[in-house]
């Protein structure tokens, strides 16, 4: 490659003073080159922003992870007859057996999480902070692969005896513990103190949009033994026993005088009094581990056939796959880049086409010149060498002033849009390749056929 490049040195310099000779026709030549490197490198980068988007939302919902959701009665549906079906049924709805007999007949289950939570108010000296106290038990930080920068997660017997102490998230930690190491303090939530154990480590990853799919702010979370919680904070199975036995009792007291009409009037206002909440559900929410991602749909299955016959044939859950619809959005932006980069690339196939037909006209221009340089001595692949140097000069020029335009777009993207982009290595190699090689296709045939001219016809060309 030296060698020719010491050989056709001369024939280079030319092309590079014919370049400079003509700037405004070069800078047009090499436009749609700018252009359509600039666009490759800008698709490429959203592409590789939403790919690397998707995989780490895909840890945070955990690998292998089914989430079984409550559906919360609407009071609406009640006058529907669909409603009115349902409440001939009794459910418990989801709560700590459902967990057990997962445990016991799924065998393709590796780890399980019940969980509840609910927003209050964290205080410590007289500082208050919005969070969210969240019931788990000692899964849950495998399940979500939430790593601990301090501390440790719940042992056995705090997990299983209700123990009074909480893991915190980064956000916590920097709002109550920023000058002093939190392991072994308290900190009061919802007027009862929990001592903290251990520290998450902060996330960076965007979560909007995400959390209906079990993704949680873990940041702003303070995480307890789901026991604790059940027994210290919220247990609306409790409160479902309860009111049931006020009914019952209530029923048991006027129903035999009164007639069930008059039973029927108490309960109603039992309710109203009462108010009693929609959501019947001792928790909040099932996570569920199993072995192998080809056993997703199969466990999915199983889990919805036992949860219903538990649940006395009420449909009053739903179940989800968050990896498989995050891989399926995957797949949908995938062909939505796949696209993007398609259009990027006519462009630079225009641009090809444009330094070729400025290059036939350069041809055209240069008959004399090039009918004078044969006559002198120079060989056809002297004037190859000349117009196919041109024509990549201009092509890979444009393609480093594309690379910059394109680096400088996809950060305007982010900026303004607020879309992840990664402008790799990979992407600008392709790209400045595709340019280059765009000039070596395109610029070929008019060196080559200028190289054919016959240098006396070239000469008496007027």
């Amino acid at each position: 490659m030296f060698r020719f490049i010491l050989r056709y040195f001369h024939d280079i310099e030319i092309a590079v003073e014919s370049i400079i000779s003509n700037k405004l026709k070069s800078i047009l030549t090499a436009l749609g080159i700018i252009f359509g490197v600039a666009a490759v490198i800008a698709m490429l980068a959203i592409g590789r922003g939403a790919k690397q988007e998707i995989l780490e939302q895909m840890k945070m919902v955990g690998v292998n992870n089914i989430l079984i959701n409550p559906i919360i009665p609407d009071k609406s549906a009640s006058s529907s007859e669909e409603g009115e079906k349902q409440q001939r049924k009794f459910s418990r709805g989801l709560n700590m057996l459902d967990v057990e007999a997962i445990k016991e007949n799924v065998p393709s289950v590796k780890r399980i999480s019940p969980e509840i939570s609910f927003n209050s108010t964290a205080i410590l000296n007289g500082v208050k902070h919005t969070a969210k106290l969240v019931g788990v038990s000692n899964d849950y930080f495998y399940l979500y692969n939430l790593p601990l920068v301090s501390g440790t997660v719940f042992n056995k017997f705090q997990d299983e005896n209700g123990v009074q102490v909480c893991i915190i998230g980064a956000n916590i930690r920097s709002k109550f513990f920023s000058k002093i190491d939190p392991i072994g303090q308290y900190i009061k939530f919802n007027g009862i103190w929990l001592k903290v154990i251990g520290v998450l480590q902060k996330t960076n990853v965007s979560l909007t949009g995400f959390e209906e799919k079990g993704v949680n702010v873990y940041n702003d979370n303070i995480y307890i033994p789901i026991q604790t919680m059940l027994m210290r904070f919220q247990n609306r199975a409790l409160v479902n026993t309860k009111l049931a036995s006020e009914v019952s009792t209530s029923i048991q007291m006027f129903g035999g005088g009164m007639g069930m009409g008059m039973a029927r009037v108490i309960v109603s206002s039992s309710d109203a009094n009462t108010q009693q909440e929609t959501n019947y559900n001792q928790l909040d929410r099932i996570v569920v581990q199993v072995q192998e991602t080809e056993q997703l749909n199969t466990t999915t299955e199983v889990l919805s056939r036992m949860l219903t016959r538990r649940h006395s044939g009420v449909k009053d859950f739903e179940i989800t796959v968050p990896e498989l619809l995050l891989k399926q959005q995957q797949r949908t932006k995938d062909i939505f880049n796949i696209v993007l980069g398609a259009i990027a690339s006519i462009s630079l196939i225009v641009g090809g086409i444009g330094i070729m037909n400025i290059m036939f006209a350069s041809v055209m221009e240069r008959i004399k010149e090039i009918g004078t340089r044969m006559a002198i001595g120079a060989k056809k692949m002297d004037i190859v060498v000349q117009f196919l140097s041109e024509a990549v000069l201009i092509s890979i020029t444009g393609g480093f002033i594309g690379i910059f335009f394109g680096i400088i777009m996809a950060k305007l993207i982010e900026k303004i849009a607020g879309i992840m982009t990664i402008v790799s290595f990979f992407s600008v190699f392709i790209a400045f390749g595709v340019s280059a090689a765009v000039g070596v296709i395109f610029g070929y045939s008019p060196a080559k056929r200028a190289s054919e001219k016959d240098p006396i016809e070239s000469l008496r060309y007027e």
